[in-house]
């Protein structure tokens, strides 16, 4: 069965950092792209940023600059450095990953249990 469980979510000061990290873990062939979104209170879930196998990224309009995503494909992990944080980062931050299985199998999107981020003094 494959997961993906994230970790370094809590809470932070207007201006400090957090790191994000999420790892696949069960039987996989192999992982394409793999992204980060967040869902605030009362608002659709949106993408933060996202990474592909390769290693090109993009983000959002409203992060760039602040936060940096990257991926250790050895350890199956995505990782979200925010910096500079903002109470408008506050949200639950979800990652997902295009999984494939089996070498002939195709690629379904798995996501993570999300994981919370609350930037307050």
């Amino acid at each position: 069965q494959v997961q993906l469980v994230e970790s370094g979510g809590g809470l932070v000061q207007p201006g400090g950092s957090l790191k994000l990290s999420c790892a696949a873990s069960g039987i996989i062939f192999s992982i394409g792209a793999m992204g980060w979104y967040r869902q605030a209170p009362g608002r659709e879930r949106e993408l933060v940023a996202g990474i592909t196998s390769g290693g090109s990224t993009n983000y959002a309009d409203s992060v760039k600059g602040r936060f940096i995503i990257s991926r250790d494909n050895v350890k199956r992990t995505v990782y979200l450095q925010m910096d500079s944080l903002k109470p408008e980062d506050t949200a639950v931050y979800y990652c997902n990953a295009e999984i494939k299985l089996t070498r002939y199998g195709v690629k379904s999107l798995y996501w993570g249990q999300g994981t919370q981020v609350t930037v307050s003094s």
